[in-house]
C-alpha cells in the first residue's frame, strides 16, 4: 500500500490550524506523517503542529509557494496530499485519496473542490460561485484539464519529482497552484472529482483587499506563463504528442 504525506502550509494562523489537525487526527484512513511548514509564525503555529504529533518544517522566506513547495520537498511519501490550515477535510479524505490513486494508476493528481463552512451567506456563495467555479471552468478551457486547486489535492510523488525544478517556487505574487498546473508535464493525467471535498474559510473574501491580491496574484501568474503556456500552444503540444504515441504504439505503420 502506498504512504501518504499531508502536506499543511501556515503562517500565524494556529487556532486554524489546530481544527485542521483534529480533523486529520480521525481519518478513517491516517495519515503516514503531516509536514507543517512554518513560514516564519510569530504565533503558536510550530507547537500546535508538534503537540499533534505533526513534522515541522521551518521557511523563512514568505509566501505560500516557497513554503508549500519546502513541504513537498520534505515529505516522504508515495502520495503527497496537500490542505491549507483553515482546510476541514471531511474523515474520509485520505482514505477517498488513497483508493482513486490505487484504482487509477493513470493519474498522477487528483484534485477536489472547496467548500465554504463560514462568513457571511452572500459573499461565500458569490465565492463559491465565481471565484472557485469560474476558477476550475476558465482555467480548465485554458489548461486543458481541470487546473489544480491548492487546498484539496494529491499528487504522486514522482510528478512533484518530475516538476519541482520547473515552477516558480521562490515566488511570492503568484497562485502556487496554478503555476504547478501549468508546468506540470502535459503526459500527467490531472483528475478533478467532484466527491473529493473539504471544508475551506471565506476569510479570503471577507475584505476588497483580499479578494484584489488574488485577482492580482491570478494576473501575474497568467502573464508569466504566456506566450508559451498559451490555450493554442497547449493543444499543438498535446496533439503533437497524441501522433508520437500512436506512432510508436505497437503494431503502428510507420
Amino acid at each position: 500500500m502506498p504512504t501518504v504525506s499531508v502536506v499543511i502550509p501556515v503562517l500565524d494562523d494556529a487556532g486554524m490550524l489546530a481544527r485542521c489537525l483534529a480533523a486529520l487526527a480521525v481519518q478513517l484512513r491516517p495519515a503516514d506523517e503531516i509536514v507543517v511548514v512554518d513560514n516564519g509564525s510569530t504565533d503558536d503555529t510550530a507547537a500546535v503542529a508538534r503537540a499533534a504529533g505533526a513534522r515541522v518544517i521551518e521557511q523563512p522566506v514568505r509566501g505560500i509557494w516557497p513554503a508549500a513547495s519546502a513541504g513537498y520537498d520534505a515529505a516522504t511519501g508515495d502520495i503527497i496530499a496537500r490542505l491549507d490550515a483553515d482546510s476541514r477535510p471531511p474523515e474520509d479524505w485520505l482514505l477517498h485519496i488513497e483508493a482513486e490513486l490505487i484504482d487509477a494508476p493513470e493519474v498522477g493528481v487528483l484534485t477536489g473542490r472547496g467548500v465554504f463552512y463560514d462568513g457571511n451567506p452572500l459573499v461565500a456563495g458569490l465565492g463559491q460561485l465565481l471565484y472557485i467555479g469560474g476558477y476550475f471552468w476558465s482555467m480548465e478551457l485554458w489548461l486543458g484539464n481541470a487546473p489544480i486547486f491548492g487546498s484539496n489535492f494529491a499528487m504522486r510523488r514522482e510528478v512533484w519529482q518530475d516538476v519541482r525544478s520547473r515552477v516558480h517556487r521562490d515566488r511570492s505574487d503568484i497562485h502556487d497552484d496554478l503555476d504547478l498546473s501549468f508546468h506540470l508535464d502535459l503526459a500527467t493525467v490531472v483528475r478533478f472529482d467532484e466527491r473529493l471535498t473539504v471544508g475551506i474559510s471565506a476569510r479570503p473574501f471577507a475584505t476588497w483587499g483580499g479578494l484584489g491580491r488574488r485577482l492580482r496574484w491570478a494576473y501575474t501568474t497568467l502573464s508569466m506563463h504566456l506566450p508559451d503556456q498559451s490555450p493554442w500552444r497547449r493543444r499543438t503540444t498535446r496533439r503533437r504528442l497524441r501522433r508520437e504515441g500512436e506512432q510508436e504504439a505497437p503494431g503502428a505503420v510507420a
